[in-house]
Order: C-alpha cells, then sequence, then structure tokens
C-alpha cells in the first residue's frame, strides 16, 4: 500500500497510476489493516496488544514529492506517554496548500501554535526555518535603502513624480497608452539620468505586471531565454503579463538582440529597452519596427534644481528649517547647471556635498572647486561627435570664438588632441581650401606638433590652428568639384567609359602597335604647354566638375532680415 500524494488516501502500489488518472475515486482501501499483511514487528517495536494502526508501513519514497517526504517525518507528532507506556504517534491532518503559497508555505496564523510543520509545544522544525517577518524584515529593509546612494533613494515611484519628461505628463503620449493599460514595447532613448529605468520602474507598478530587470552588460541568450519561458508559463497559469526592461540594450549584439524578436511579436513579454545611444545605429531593424521609440528630454536646469530641492529636504528632513549655508539655493543652482541634464550625476554631487559640508567648516567655493573638477563628456558616446561637429562648423562659419570654446571642452574633458588636430586638416582643405593653401601646411604641421609635444603643451598650436582656420578666406570648390566627380561616377555607364586610346599607357610593342598613347601631346614640349587635346571620355566631352565659384549663391533671409 502507498499513500496518494494528491488526496493522501492508502492505494494498492500496483493501482496508484490507475487511482491518480480517476482523479483519486477509484482504487481506495478502505481499511488498509485489513487488506494488507502486517508487518512482523522487530525486537524493540514488539508489544503485548494488537499492532496499532498508527503503525502502518511508511509509503515508498519513489511515488512522494518532496514536500510530502518532510511531511511524512515531520507531521508525525508523539502523544504523551499514558501510564509508564509510551504513546503512538500520530500524523497530523494534511492541510492542502494554495498555488500561491508553494511548498514549505506556514499555514499557522503566527502565534507559533499551527500546525504547519510544528511539534506539539508549537516550535518550528529545526529543518525548515523561517523568513523573518515583521520588524525583522522591516529593519533588513531600512538598512540596504539606507546603504543605497541618493540617486537610488530619491527615484520616484509614480509617474506624478517625474520631472522635466512630457512623454509621461499629465498629456504625454506615453501617459495615456499606460492609463488604458495598452502598454507596447518599446525603446526608451535619451542621456544618462533623464529617468529611462525610473519610467520602466513606474510603468510596472501602475500595469500591475510581472517585472524584471537587465542589463545587457552582464546577461547573455542562455538566461534571456529561460526569462522568456518563465514568462510564458506565467501568462499561462496565471494571465499576469510580464515586462522585461533591458537596460543598455545596445550592448547585445545583433545576434543577441533577435533573440527577442518572436517573444516581443507573439506577446510574451513586453520588452522596455534603454539606450544612450542612437537605436538607428544601434538597434536592428527588426527589433525596431517590433517596438516603438520614445526619445526623453535632456532635462533643464529647474527640473534638475527641484529634484535636487526635493532631495535635500528629504535628506536632511528640512520641512520647516532652512538649509546649511554651504547649501543653499545658489548652490543647487550651481549644480544644477554643472549637472549638464544628467539627475544623477547631480545627486551623486549634492550627496558627496552633504557629506563634506558635515565634516565642519567650509566655504562655498571650496566645495564647489572639490565637486567640480571635470566636465561632462562622453568621449564614446554622441557628446563625443556632437562636440568635434559644433566645433568644425564654427570654424567653416569663421568664429573663432565658439571654435576656442568648443576646443577648450574638448581638451578640458580628456579628449584626444590628435583626433582634434586629424579634423583641422580636414578642415584645412574642405572649407578653406584654394582660398588659402597654407592652411593645410599649417594643419598638418599642428598635427606633427601635437604629436611631438603632447599635452598640455600641445594646446596652444592647436589653439593657433583653430583660429587661423576661423578667420581664413573659405572655399569650397575642391571638395565640392570633387563630390560632383563622384556624382557622375553613379550614373549608369559612366564608370565603365573607356578611357581615350592617345591617353592610355603603352608600356609593351604590342600596345605601341595598337595605337596606345601614339597621338597623344606631351604639353611642356609646346609654347607655354597649351595644346588642343580631350582628355575626357568621348560620353563626357564638355561636362564640368570644377565650379567658378568658390562659395555658394544662396542668401541667408536671417541675415536680410538683419541688415534690414
Amino acid at each position: 500500500m502507498v499513500e496518494c500524494p494528491a488526496c493522501t488516501k492508502q492505494v494498492q502500489s500496483s493501482k496508484i497510476n490507475d487511482h491518480l488518472d480517476s482523479g483519486c475515486e477509484t482504487f481506495v482501501v478502505e481499511n488498509p489493516l485489513a487488506s494488507s499483511p502486517c508487518p512482523t514487528p522487530s525486537a524493540s517495536t514488539q508489544t503485548n496488544g494488537p499492532v496499532s494502526a498508527t503503525q502502518k508501513r511508511p509509503a515508498s519514497s519513489f511515488f512522494l514529492t518532496p514536500s510530502s517526504k518532510r511531511q511524512a517525518t515531520s507531521n508525525i507528532v508523539p502523544t504523551p506517554a499514558v501510564n509508564g507506556t509510551a504513546g503512538t504517534s500520530k500524523p497530523n491532518p494534511a492541510v492542502k496548500r494554495s498555488y500561491d503559497e508553494g511548498p514549505g508555505h506556514d499555514s499557522s496564523d503566527g502565534d507559533g501554535d499551527g500546525d504547519g510543520g510544528g511539534d506539539a509545544g508549537g516550535n518550528k522544525s529545526e529543518d525548515m526555518p523561517l523568513a523573518p517577518r515583521g520588524p525583522v524584515a522591516k529593519k533588513t529593509r531600512t538598512k540596504a535603502n539606507r546603504v543605497a546612494p541618493l540617486a537610488e533613494r530619491m527615484r520616484p515611484h509614480s509617474l506624478d513624480e517625474v520631472f522635466g519628461q512630457e512623454l509621461v505628463g499629465p498629456n504625454g503620449v506615453l501617459r495615456s497608452l499606460i492609463e488604458t493599460n495598452r502598454v507596447p514595447s518599446m525603446i526608451l532613448w535619451g542621456a544618462s539620468g533623464t529617468g529611462k529605468t525610473t519610467i520602466a520602474r513606474c510603468i510596472a507598478n501602475q500595469a500591475g505586471s510581472r517585472f524584471i530587470e537587465m542589463n545587457a552588460t552582464s546577461s547573455g541568450v542562455a538566461e534571456c531565454k529561460k526569462l522568456f519561458s518563465d514568462a510564458a508559463n506565467e501568462l499561462t497559469l496565471t494571465g499576469r503579463k510580464t515586462i522585461i526592461f533591458c537596460d543598455e540594450i545596445h550592448r547585445f549584439s545583433k545576434t543577441q538582440q533577435d533573440v527577442f524578436l518572436k517573444p516581443v511579436e507573439a506577446g510574451t513579454i513586453t520588452l522596455i529597452g534603454a539606450t544612450t545611444e542612437n537605436p538607428s545605429f544601434k538597434v536592428v531593424n527588426a527589433l525596431l519596427s517590433r517596438c516603438r521609440t520614445f526619445t526623453l528630454q535632456k532635462l533643464t536646469t529647474e527640473d534638475i534644481q527641484r529634484i535636487l530641492a526635493r532631495a535635500l529636504r528629504s535628506e536632511l528632513s528640512l520641512e520647516s528649517s532652512p538649509p546649511p549655508p554651504p547649501l543653499d539655493e545658489e548652490f543647487l543652482a550651481y549644480l544644477a547647471n554643472f549637472a549638464d541634464g544628467d539627475a544623477r550625476t547631480a545627486l551623486n554631487l549634492l550627496e558627496l556635498g552633504i557629506s563634506i559640508a558635515n565634516r565642519g567648516e567650509i566655504t562655498k567655493e571650496d566645495m564647489k572647486a572639490s565637486l567640480t573638477k571635470t566636465l561632462v563628456y562622453d568621449r564614446a558616446g554622441d557628446q563625443h561627435y556632437d562636440t568635434i561637429s559644433a566645433f568644425h562648423k564654427s570654424v567653416r562659419g569663421s568664429d573663432p570664438d565658439a571654435a576656442l570654446y568648443y576646443l577648450a571642452r574638448m581638451l578640458q574633458s580628456g579628449e584626444d588632441p590628435l583626433f582634434i588636430a586629424r579634423r583641422m586638416v580636414v578642415i584645412a582643405s574642405e572649407d578653406v581650401g584654394l582660398a588659402d593653401n597654407s592652411m593645410l601646411t599649417l594643419a598638418t604641421s599642428t598635427f606633427t606638433a601635437t604629436q611631438q609635444i603632447g599635452m598640455p603643451e600641445a594646446r596652444i598650436p592647436l589653439a593657433h590652428c583653430a583660429i587661423s582656420l576661423s578667420l581664413a578666406s573659405k572655399s569650397t570648390r575642391a571638395y565640392r568639384g570633387l563630390s560632383n566627380a563622384f556624382a557622375a561616377l553613379r550614373e549608369p555607364g559612366v564608370a565603365a567609359l573607356p578611357v581615350p586610346i592617345h591617353l592610355r599607357n603603352a608600356p609593351t610593342r604590342l600596345m605601341r602597335d595598337l595605337g596606345y598613347g601614339k597621338e597623344y601631346k606631351y604639353n611642356p614640349n609646346y609654347k607655354d604647354g597649351k595644346v588642343k587635346q580631350d582628355y575626357l571620355p568621348d560620353d563626357l566631352l564638355g561636362r564640368r566638375f570644377l565650379e567658378d565659384r568658390d562659395l555658394g549663391t544662396e542668401i541667408d533671409p536671417d541675415l536680410v532680415m538683419g541688415d534690414a
């Protein structure tokens, strides 16, 4: 006989499968003692009376689940001895658990007197320790919250607390989708500290979905597939959707990103990807077509100030009293301007400022100097390209002041000076060009000087070249002429036109016999080097690529209005 793991009734071992298939209704042994032979008692268990009903054979462990095995040992409660005779063991009644309770759930009501695996005195079993509850768990959460950085402690918990993003504002597009429970898979594109992770968590809280966070820098395809499988099971069993927030999704390779295609398209998961890079370049088109891209705006100085003021009140409990002198409103405005739209940077600086202020007497200027030694600049991200682009366009626009500003900004932030010097060599030919041929020589000399002497002295020839290029006359004839030639090659058949026979090289006798180079006129043999001779293929005769004008002919309407 064995005990059924589902209904705990006694069933013949050979009929256990049929019993389970019938829904635990057939093949039940009503009187187990009558239908099964009594085992021969050992010397240690022999008594003068009949065998107790509680001394039945234990069920085979093959048919027991792990929880049933624990009940087989922990739910046997010894009865007190009567008249010096040891009592028999009495099994506790089986308690059916719900799906949410799961294995090992404590069914007692919290007073230690329940029957969920306890002994006769209400003490919990030693092999089933319970998780801390009540004040202990609260203390653990409080301690963890205190250890977290200020930026994490001040993270908003609802969309109403998110500053500076119209997408989740009262009339925002994303806000309306969230409130109508139509959250699509999406890519959140924005700079660091603009609220991508915060918005994703707020969406999960408001939608009531299962929320999983992962980072592309530490996750692989195997982990993603397991998450997809768990999400499918959760959707099938409970009907609850799963939101997977993937931070730094651009760090996944294109092959790894393809793993998300099927579960996103099938609706198994709702993907929220966060990236600081342009999704058009870093996310595969197939995934972009399945997701909506939302661009988060850079936080304004006023938004950063509001965030800092709220954090300062929360950190110092300054509901009624003003903040300490170094941490006044003017200092918060300074940090907000320096953060460059990054709320995390601003909060980290504020946290450090509070620590410095608590150490003792320190002036506001000393705090500013110690907190803001470097500028906010990402040498590998969009700022790297945006800043060098602004520098190039300032030189092209003959604005030496703007060129010096962007040059200093790049150098102060640790940009490679050779990268700037190479760009100025390009500017010398692309923008100054034929108007002042000496600028190319100056730019190449600047590159050599920068390579030889290095920083910080190299900043001087770099500034020299940048100012000279800004003040020089501009001509794009060479640049536009080459562009026109490339444009002609894209026309059908132009790239394969035969070279005129008199311009071909004739290194062998056979080629000379074929007339290669025979009618070519060597210009130095003629007066002033002038000859009447065609150099373009026949189909391009009369075609001009180099234009006569150095610059364009359009007139800026804003300039006309300014002169008027």
